[in-house]
């Protein structure tokens, strides 16, 4: 291995996050003294116009009160089912690749999932498996300098990367080629297995399910993410020995719901601890029930030609992706397998709000997908 990849000028991470640091820790660096936020419309011109989503943050949601209660009602409901997933998940992790993992959580929905699998890890199987959040970035890739500090800090053990869920795929196809150029840089080699609670678009191998339904913290942005910011990578602010930015919203902590979130989801490990086992053994007896047949994008390309969409990027597929098209793009119309779906109710009030055309398209492999207005050629977000 070459000696570079352990080189000690990485700066040290900063301490930002409304999470314990026993749960993650952010490898990231901190700018939160810097305005990088640009208002929706602005910042939609800007990423078609060719200029990289990661150059800017977009200004974060406010949700409503009956949005916030949403939430709530939504978790009460599904706290069970995510607990169940994130215990599949881990559970597979841990047959996988044994007690010597470190969790690296993609920055940001993969954070609070990435806290879940650890903390599932340690309550049942008493095993404090280290966990760090990191940025992953399409069109630019993986954070080197994190995955040197991961790899310096712990040189006995294997990475697992975690997100939330997968929509078309596009972040596991930049990690397979990250993982590829970290071989080819630094001869270390990592997987590329990719561990998600969910997997509707049928991308990952190691998933809690493939139900495309609303996993709470795909409702809010920073408030359930550890009140942190989108992931940033700019020349000017980020230099050859730091590791991507992203501001700390402290200002915000009074609405905090990420502590809130993932205690409620652990406080159900003990009840579906028997049913997490159990499906994870039925995996690794039938492993083509696993595999990934990348499914969904036979639905993307038949949207694309139905709506006369020549890029794929605006196409955002799945109840997550469909979520962050509604509270931070431009959304033409959201497309949903039917309007009774119990998963899609605060798609609906979101559509609602920024008045948006919904249209049932059935047959659809997702729950529901988001169509970004096209507004001129150009580089569009992942």
């Amino acid at each position: 291995m070459k000696t570079e990849l352990f080189a000690k000028e990485i700066q040290a991470p900063s301490a930002v996050g409304s999470y314990s640091p026993t749960d993650v820790q952010f490898l990231l660096k901190d700018l939160s003294d810097i305005t990088l936020e640009r208002g929706t419309e602005d910042r939609e011109e800007a990423i078609q116009s060719g200029v990289h989503y990661s150059e800017m943050l977009p200004v974060e949601y406010q949700p409503t009160d009956d949005y916030i209660q949403l939430f709530h009602d939504t978790l009460e409901e599904s706290a069970e089912k995510v607990a169940t997933a994130a215990g599949v998940v881990a559970e597979l992790i841990l047959r996988k690749r044994g007690k010597h993992t470190v969790l690296a959580s993609l920055a940001r929905a993969g954070t609070p999932i990435g806290i879940l699998i650890k903390r599932y890890i340690q309550e049942v199987h008493h095993i404090d498996m280290p966990h760090y959040s990191i940025s992953i970035i399409r069109g630019k890739g993986i954070d080197e300098n994190a995955i040197r500090y991961m790899l310096y800090k712990h040189p006995d053990h294997e990475i697992q990367f975690v997100d939330g869920w997968t929509g078309k795929g596009a972040i596991r196809k930049v990690l397979v080629d990250a993982c590829a150029h970290m071989k080819d840089k630094y001869g270390v080699s990592l997987n590329d297995d990719l561990a998600v609670l969910a997997d509707p678009g049928y991308c990952s191998e190691t998933f809690g399910t493939r139900e495309d339904f609303l996993i709470p913290s795909a409702c809010l942005n920073s408030t359930v993410s550890g009140l942190m910011s989108r992931t940033v990578l700019r020349d000017d602010l980020i230099g050859p020995n730091d590791f991507h930015g992203a501001k700390f919203y402290k200002e915000w902590l009074s609405k905090d719901l990420s502590n809130l979130f993932i205690d409620k989801v652990s406080s159900y490990f003990n009840r579906i601890e028997a049913t997490a086992k159990e499906t994870a053994s039925f995996f690794e007896l039938h492993p083509e029930q696993t595999e990934a047949t990348w499914k969904g994008i036979q639905d993307i390309k038949r949207i694309q030609q139905d709506y006369g969409i020549d890029d794929v990027n605006l196409v955002k597929p799945g109840v997550g992706e469909t979520t962050r098209v509604l509270l931070r793009r431009v959304p033409w119309k959201i497309l949903v397998d039917r309007l009774d779906n119990p998963n899609l109710r605060h798609i609906l009030l979101l559509a609602e709000d920024r008045d948006v055309s919904v249209e049932v398209y059935p047959n659809l492999t997702y729950s529901c997908c988001g169509i970004i207005k096209p507004l001129r050629k150009g580089e569009v977000e992942a």
